[in-house]
């Protein structure tokens, strides 16, 4: 049985979103063998659904963000914007693990009735896919216009591109890869680790390990940026300090990094954290399949990947790579100094190559 309930409020500190929920209470086997008796997904739907069901969007949200793209997205979603939703039915669904109304660590265990919190089972991107399609089979859709996303969201279009290679005809992956690097997984377990030494990691309760994930969250910042970004924006010290004597001085980039901490904290537990960094160490679009070629090979969607220059944790050598192995794909490196955060802050660029891309096919017309 499926069913869907519309628009709770949630709350997390002072972050409060609005969404819808959808059900799956049938048996649902994750690629780790784990079977859950079931599970609810948060995500908001945005436009209308045209006559000839041809002018879905489905956006795809990256590590800590949530189901309302026109939130961290603004330059690309909304009205007058890449991603209009007077042209388009704009569906993004907040991914299994986050905090944000989908299946969580903080959710209840059917089988202790107690929250899952350390116990909880890791969804793969591409468990993460799976559990979408019902969803998508109870909003009637059989194809999607186009499909975009960055970073971890990048991987699980990939993951349903290959899955359904019929379902989209456009996709965007951004800033992304068909398989988690060792490097990405080294900054991902290196983060995992300031959470686990916090003292209060092992404690059940929503707050536990949320000073460690302070620090892993300013860890990752510098993966997300870039020497260059640091340098123009965080160079010299506050300008409360400047009085006090050289050892006792604040460095921008140093209050900066715990303002990235402490501003997380306020929005995200440590278990969403800590459990989706462990999904995104698993994917790999080639395990299960002949090879990351073949896997590749199998995407039928006209592709235009983009690359960020400046990104280091998923640089643009990722993104050539995937675009090489799907058949007839494009690839265009958008030349940033913000580092990987560029797939979110480049938007101006990325809507104009996304246009270039579509306007060099023929479109479906949206009614």
């Amino acid at each position: 049985m499926l069913f869907r309930k519309s628009r709770p409020v949630f709350k997390i500190s002072e972050f409060i979103l609005s969404y819808n929920i959808f059900t799956y209470n049938r048996p649902f086997t994750l690629e780790s063998g784990k079977t859950l008796p079931g599970y609810q997904l948060a995500y908001t739907c945005s436009g209308t659904l045209n006559s000839s069901k041809s002018n879905v969007v489905w956006v795809f949200h990256a590590l800590t963000a949530n189901s309302d793209p026109a939130e961290w997205w603004p330059g690309l979603v909304g009205r007058d914007k890449l991603i209009n939703p007077d042209k388009y039915f704009i569906i993004c669904v907040n991914m299994p693990g986050s905090c944000y109304g989908s299946i969580s660590p903080l959710d209840t265990n059917q089988d202790t009735g107690k929250p899952y919190y350390h116990d909880f089972p890791v969804f793969t991107t591409r468990d993460m896919i799976r559990a979408y399609q019902p969803l998508k089979n109870e909003l009637g859709i059989n194809k999607i216009y186009l499909g975009i996303g960055g970073s971890m969201g990048g991987q699980q279009l990939l993951e349903w591109a290959i899955e359904e290679p019929e379902l989209f005809e456009y996709i965007v992956p951004i800033a992304t890869n068909a398989v988690h690097s060792p490097w990405g997984i080294a900054f991902n377990a290196s983060q995992r680790w300031c959470i686990e030494n916090d003292n209060s990691w092992k404690k059940k309760q929503p707050a536990a390990g949320l000073e460690g994930m302070k620090i892993a969250r300013s860890f990752a910042l510098i993966s997300y940026r870039h020497y260059h970004s640091y340098q123009d924006a965080q160079w010299g010290v506050t300008s409360e300090s400047v009085s006090l004597l050289l050892d006792q001085q604040k460095f921008k980039a140093e209050t900066y990094q715990h303002y990235q901490g402490e501003k997380l904290a306020r929005r995200f537990n440590a278990f969403s954290y800590y459990f989706l960094s462990l999904s995104m160490d698993r994917h790999d679009t080639s395990r299960g399949r002949d090879s990351l070629y073949e896997a590749l090979q199998q995407i039928k969607a006209k592709a235009m990947v983009i690359s960020i220059s400046s990104d280091l944790l998923f640089p643009p050598h990722e993104q050539e790579l995937i675009a090489r192995f799907i058949p007839a794909a494009q690839h265009i490196t958008i030349d940033s100094q913000y580092g990987h955060d560029g797939f979110l802050l480049e938007f101006e660029s990325i809507e104009r190559t996304v246009k270039i891309f579509l306007n060099q096919h023929s479109l479906v017309a949206v009614n």
